[in-house]
């Protein structure tokens, strides 16, 4: 796969803005949340910006993954659920935090282990978008956004490659 024409680079201040607009949507529902389980890696930095805003103290991961290098999404690998603890009565009251709903893919897996949870993220593309209940930004399908953990002044390998 090639890169996308369109780029949406993020800045790490325009991200942290943005995640703190999602608490901001989320803290406007009213509703009280039992727990996070964070989707891993991405969902780690805007689960910890949401935890501290609405003051949510119980914080989980569920580990999938779906970009096995930096540009292709492969098959999804669960590599751990949520503890026990955030699935009973299907994740009702648990809200689900990633960074990113690109094609609803890693959405749909943990919706059959955490149904009545609520999910949210600070980006949607249109494949990904009816799968998530709240969201701040659209961008298109064809758009590739550049977090700011995966920048330098270029692109930067992570330390450890897959092998």
């Amino acid at each position: 796969m090639s890169l996308p024409e369109k780029a949406f680079p993020v800045s790490w201040d325009q991200f942290h803005r943005d995640a703190r607009a999602l608490a901001w949507r989320l803290a406007s529902l009213n509703r009280e949340f039992r727990g996070i389980v964070s989707i891993t890696r991405g969902g780690l930095v805007p689960a910890a910006i949401v935890a501290r805003e609405l003051n949510i103290r119980m914080i989980e991961t569920a580990c999938i993954a779906s970009y096995h290098d930096y540009l292709n999404q492969g098959d999804l690998a669960l590599l751990k659920g949520p503890a026990e603890v955030f699935c009973a009565e299907g994740g009702e009251g648990v809200l689900v935090v990633d960074d990113l709903a690109d094609t609803g893919k890693t959405v749909r897996e943990l919706k059959a282990i955490l149904p009545r949870a609520h999910y949210a993220c600070v980006y949607a593309k249109p494949q990904g978008r009816a799968e998530i209940d709240t969201f701040v930004t659209e961008v298109s399908q064809d758009t590739w956004i550049y977090f700011p953990w995966d920048l330098g002044f270029t692109y930067q390998e992570p330390i450890a490659k897959s092998p």
